[in-house]
Formats: C-alpha cells, structure tokens, sequence
C-alpha cells in the first residue's frame, strides 16, 4: 500500500541538549492533572484597546509591554494596589489578579461574583460599575457601557446603571429567554446579543412546549429526584424560536418578523453598526435551505432578503457577519457556497461585490481587516490540512501573502491596528510558543517558549503520514506513535484511537501531533496507538465532510479498515491484537467497527456511544442523516442494535448516568438487546456524570480504559 510519509518526530531527540538519563520516567494515570506536563502559557494575554501594546497578568501583577520596545515591560496594576481600592469600596478582597477584558484604550474591566469593576487608568480608580443577581446565568456583558443581560429560571433581566429590569415575565416554564437555543449547533454561543452602543439586546425566545420531557436522575439527593432535560430527538416535535429585541429606554419589545415554519432555526445574528438594522439567519429544518435576512430594528419589520444558499445534502452557517472598521456599508461573508469555507464581501443590499479567498483549502479563522480596509487578515488550511497558518488578502487585489512561516499551528491574536499580531504557535518540535509579529509577519520578539514539557519523561516516537482511500485518490492523514523502547523484533499489539465525525480533526502538525496525554499514556504502556482521520471529519472541505450524508458509519469505516489494512503490513505489529477505543461519535465507530467487521479487532472500550441516531437530537441527527421517516434504510443500516448477533471478542461501554448530548438510552438498550442475544459485554458507569468526565473521574477513566486493554489485549 502506498503512504506518504510527512513528519517524523522521533522519541525525545528534539534539537537542543537533553539529558538522555533523565528521560527514563513513565506516566501515571494521575499526571493527566499535574500543570507541569501541560505546556506553559501567558496567562490573560491581551491586546490594550486599539493601542500596539499588550498585556498579560503575572505574579498577580498586570503586566504591559509594548510592540515598539517589547522587551521593556512595564507593571500598570498590580494586586496589592487593586486591592487597596477595594478595601475603599467596602469590597472583599481578592486572592488572585482576575482576569480582565479591555473596553478602550484606558479602561477595562472584570467580573468578580456577580459585581462587574471598571479600572479606568487615565484617572486610576475603580469602581463597581454593575451588579447582577447571584444566580444569574446566560450573562452578557455590553463592552460599552457595562450594562449586564442574564436569566433566571426561564426568564430573561437586565442591569443598567445598577437599575434591574424583568424583560420578560413568563409563568410557562417551557418558553425560555435569552438562553442559547438549538443546542449549541450552527455556531450559536449566546442567548442573547448586546448592540454595539449598548443601547438595545438582541435575544432568543425559545418555546419548547413540544418537545418532550427526557427523564434525567438527580441520584444525590437521599430520594433520587427526576431532573428532566428538553431533548428534542430526531424525526420528533422541536423547539420554535424566535428573536426578540428589547429597548430598555422604552421598556418594549420588538419581535423580528421571521415568518416561516414553525421549526425553522436562527442563526448568525449580527447587528448593523448603526444598530438601526439587525441581521439573522433563517434556516429551514431541513437544513437545505438558508437566506440572511435585513430587519429594522424598532419595529422587527423585515427589510429584505439578502442572499440565500441551498445544498442537496445540507447548509451549514456557522458565523455572523463581519463589518469592516468605518465602512458600515459593507460586510464579509464566510460560506462553503463553492465547497471550501472563504470569505465573500457584500454591501448592505445584499449584493456579492466579490469572493475575496478562493482555492481547495478552508478558512478557519477570520481576524479581520486594517483599520483602512484594504486588506483582511486571516488564518488558514491554505499549506495544509494539517496546519494553520497567517494570511493576509488584499480586498481588491486578490493578492495574497503567507505571514507565518514555521510548520505547524498559528493561533493570532491581532491587534486593533492589525500592525502587529501575538502569534501562538505549536508544532511537534514546539509544545507551545508565543511570538510577537508586524504585519509583514517578521517576528519581532519571543515572548515564550516552551519546548518540551515531557522532557524527563520517555514518549514513543510519533510520526505522522498519509495513506490512500479505497477510491485510491484521497489521502487520509494518520498518527502512529510507538511504544517507549521500540524493539522491532517484537510483536506489538494496537490501540487504535478513533473519533471520526464532524467538526474534529484528530491530527495536526501541533505538539504531539494532537494525541495529547492519553495516548502518549497508552503508548508507554507497550502499544503501537493509531489514529486516523476518515472522510466525514474537519477541515477537508465540504466534499470531504458531507459524504457520510445519510449514512452515517458507511465511509468511515470503509476509510477506518484501509488504516487497519496498513498496520497489519507493519512487520512489528501483532495483527491478533488489534483494539479500538472512541467516545462519542468515536464510541459510535468502535461498536460499528467491532461488530460489522468481526474478528478484527479483540478489545474495544467505547464511551458515550450513539446506538441508534432515531435517539440524537434534531439539529445534529437531522443535518447528516435526515430524519427517520425520510431516510428508514439509512438509519437501520446504522443502528449497532441490528449486528449485536456480531460481537465477537470484549467489549467496555461506558457512559455517563447524566449524559445530555448522548442520552444513558443508546447505551442502556444495546445491553438489553445483547442480553437477549446472550451476548457478554462489559460495561461501567459513572454516576452523575454528563458526557465528558473531569478531575479525578478522568484519571479513574484513563485507569479503566488501560487496565481493561491490559487485560485483554496485552
């Protein structure tokens, strides 16, 4: 088989000295929470306003440094003095710097409890600008005047100038404000959104009366208590939303008028910069068809429809728009319209003035333009899929420039002024590095690095190559790390590693590759671990991505088994001891895998596992695999429930009794139908848990999953 070899990163024989006597510890279970093997960060770092200086906190001291003279750095506030002008506010004091958010160039602020404390330095005083009620939750802050948006229960308050106001009275315990709705999914992250003045808020009203109730337990209490959730499955009842606009001057809402059917979405919402106009998303349940709409803000009346986009498979709006400084008759789109994610710039008509970025490769992060709006800054997969870099395009001119040049991922952080750029960089040379950068990219001061934080510990060597698909064009990335004192005479067993849906990719050109802890933990134990990224995961284009459509499991496994096929040719591998492990869309793939291609594998450990999609909620399920009525066959071929006669070999599940985003039923009733088929399996819960374990439950975790492989497969 042919595979492509593009890094190799060996053991610990970085560039540098690095005492190879040193290097002779191994992981526990327990290091997974010890600081010191995470790589080393700038805490709190900053951009001050639209000023070319940063600042970062350390020592429990605000520390600022300029582009212009990084090496000079300057203390602007230190702890004691903040607490000093607490004590004169009658404030408790605090214990540590906290974390802090910057309004202007002068005056930035922060959350202490639920009081919000404005430092203005040009006239060095605190005050406390804001208080919201402690059991607030859903908090937006408006960065212009401090006024604060929170609820409580399912209804939806406001602070001005210290003044609460009840936006919404509603005795419906089923209808909810400001909270974040559709689960999360098309990029929404907030419930609700402040105006750029900070005069009017923007937020979601959601009526989830028709969906029904999903008996979660509470078992803590000394009678367990039902503590229900809103689940809305797919094929089933959902929510119906709407967006709301709520002037406080005038004690008034406005609803946008966002006709259409009842379980449409809305999404992108964004606001005009004159805040005379809003902007937001209507997208069909189907999720086939979506159209940006215009709307006034004093009445919800709509303006026009700007634009719209459709998709036989799905569309899938994921950002707002974005409005280039002092140009408010223009903004910049990011849409996959042509297969890949780029940037389209557009006037306030809705007219397509032009595709700024086009090419076979995804913008992943828009940073914005220059303050004269002739160029926008950008970071992207335009080198590789695996890496993340800095670009720069000219609006007009099309042209283009790379402004990071070293292999690897580049997370900026842009000034104001866009002259200069905090890059934070990682690679598996580089666990974690920050450099200060002008526009041309030249780097002008390390502010940080951090080579190697496992460096007296023994780590297999990773590497990271290509191989190709069935079809026998596509590449599809893979990590192999070895185990610590590789022996190739030896026979090793497998840890294959999986995740492979939506929105993740498991490898990149970052510290480890992005095989983190766990992995390197599982490698020390003896075993050849294996990942592989498979159609159906991220930043691969649409294309790519949407091929698993209604047929969730099909592709990936086809893509999963040509990596199968490629460590079996390994002549060091023991090809009788092959195992997978995966949560979540992975736990989904490890059953698949283990029971319609039995045999392969002896060992499997799935978490959180999607049994049947019937049983995930809507906005997901219903994007890749429509729902259950329009797509029967797809969803039978899919649910593991159909090959439990299969199993062959051991079997972990693992769940949490709390799980929201993969109910405790997909797990529950693939038990029940292996004790009906007579099928063993092994299986552990953890109570009370949602669906990721934390803390202590997560080294237990890592200490479950390893012993059962240690048991079964070594």
């Amino acid at each position: 088989m042919k595979q492509t070899f593009i890094l190799l990163t060996i053991g610990l024989f970085f560039a540098g000295t690095i005492s190879l006597t040193a290097q002779n510890k191994l992981f526990t279970a327990g290091d997974y929470l010890n600081r010191e093997l995470s790589p080393k960060s700038i805490t709190g770092i900053s951009w001050r306003g639209n000023l070319d200086a940063f600042t970062f906190i350390e020592n429990n001291c605000l520390i600022q440094k300029t582009a212009d003279n990084p090496a000079m750095a300057d203390t602007i506030l230190a702890l004691p003095v903040l607490n000093s002008k607490l004590k004169d506010l009658k404030q408790a004091a605090l214990t540590q710097f906290p974390a802090i958010t910057w309004m202007d160039n002068n005056r930035l602020y922060y959350r202490d409890q639920a009081g919000i404390f404005l430092f203005d330095f040009a006239a060095f005083t605190l005050v406390k600008a804001n208080e919201y009620d402690k059991g607030g939750e859903n908090i937006a802050i408006d960065k212009k005047k401090l006024h604060v948006a929170y609820t409580l229960k399912n209804n939806l308050f406001v602070v001005i100038n210290g003044e609460t106001i009840q936006v919404t009275d509603e005795k419906n315990s089923d209808i909810v404000y400001g909270q974040i709705p559709s689960r999360n999914e098309f990029g929404i992250d907030a419930g609700s959104y402040w105006s750029p003045d900070g005069e009017l808020l923007a937020f979601y009203k959601t009526d989830q009366s028709e969906v029904a109730d999903y008996p979660l337990v509470d078992i803590f209490d000394r009678v367990a208590q039902v503590a229900p959730i809103k689940y809305p499955m797919a094929g089933m009842k959902s929510q119906k939303v709407e967006l709301g606009v709520f002037n406080p001057a005038l004690n008034e809402i406005v609803y946008l008028q966002t006709t259409g059917p009842e379980n449409q979405y809305i999404t992108s919402v964004s606001w005009d910069p004159s805040c005379r106009f809003i902007y937001a998303g209507i997208l069909n349940r189907d999720q086939d068809h979506f159209t940006m709409n215009k709307y006034e803000t004093s009445t919800g009346k709509l303006v026009k429809a700007l634009f719209e986009e459709k998709n036989d498979r799905y569309v899938e709006p994921m950002h707002g728009l974005y409005f280039p400084e002092n140009d408010t008759s223009k903004f910049i789109w990011q849409s996959r319209r042509d297969g890949w994610n780029h940037l389209y710039l557009y006037d306030t008509e809705g007219t397509m003035i032009r595709q700024i970025t086009r090419g076979s490769w995804e913008v992943t992060d828009l940073l914005g333009c220059d303050p004269q709006g002739n160029s926008v800054f950008y970071e992207s997969t335009m080198e590789s899929p695996i890496e993340k870099h800095l670009y720069k395009t000219g609006i007009k001119s099309g042209k283009t420039e790379r402004l990071t040049t070293s292999e690897g991922m580049h997370n900026n952080i842009a000034a104001g002024s866009r002259n200069y750029f905090i890059d934070v960089f990682s690679s598996p040379q580089m666990a974690r590095a920050y450099y200060l950068l002008d526009r041309k990219g030249v780097k002008l001061a390390t502010l940080k690095e951090d080579t190697n934080p496992y460096k007296d510990y023994k780590i297999g060597a990773m590497s990271i190559f290509t191989i190709k698909a069935d079809d026998g064009l596509t590449d599809l990335y893979c990590r192999l790390i070895k185990p610590v004192d590789f022996d190739p005479a030896r026979k090793y067993p497998v840890f294959v590693y999986i995740y492979g849906g939506p929105h993740a990719q498991m490898i990149n050109k970052s510290w480890t590759g992005g095989a983190g802890f766990f992995l390197n933990y599982i490698a020390q134990q003896g075993y050849v671990v294996f990942t592989l990224d498979n159609r159906g995961s991220a930043n691969r284009g649409f294309e790519f991505e949407s091929i698993i459509h209604r047929q969730l499991g099909e592709n990936e496994m086809a893509d999963q088994m040509a990596g199968v096929r490629y460590i079996k040719s390994l002549d060091y591998v023991d090809t009788t001891r092959i195992g997978l492990n995966g949560w979540s869309y992975g736990g989904f793939m490890t059953i698949s895998l283990m029971l319609r291609h039995p045999g392969v594998f002896k060992v499997a450990c799935a978490g959180g596992p999607v049994i049947d999609w019937k049983w995930y909620e809507v906005m997901y399920g219903e994007r890749y695999m429509d729902t259950p009525m329009k797509n029967p066959e797809g969803y039978k071929r899919a649910s593991l429930i159909n090959y439990v006669g299969n199993l062959k070999g051991k079997l972990l599940i693992i769940h949490g009794t709390n799980d929201n985003t993969v109910v405790w039923q997909n797990s529950l009733t693939f038990l029940d139908e292996c004790i009906k088929q007579g099928k063993q399996v092994d299986y552990f819960v953890y109570p009370g848990a949602e669906h990721n374990m934390v803390g202590k439950a997560k080294v237990h975790l890592f200490e479950k999953i390893s012993g059962y492989f240690n048991d079964y497969l070594k």
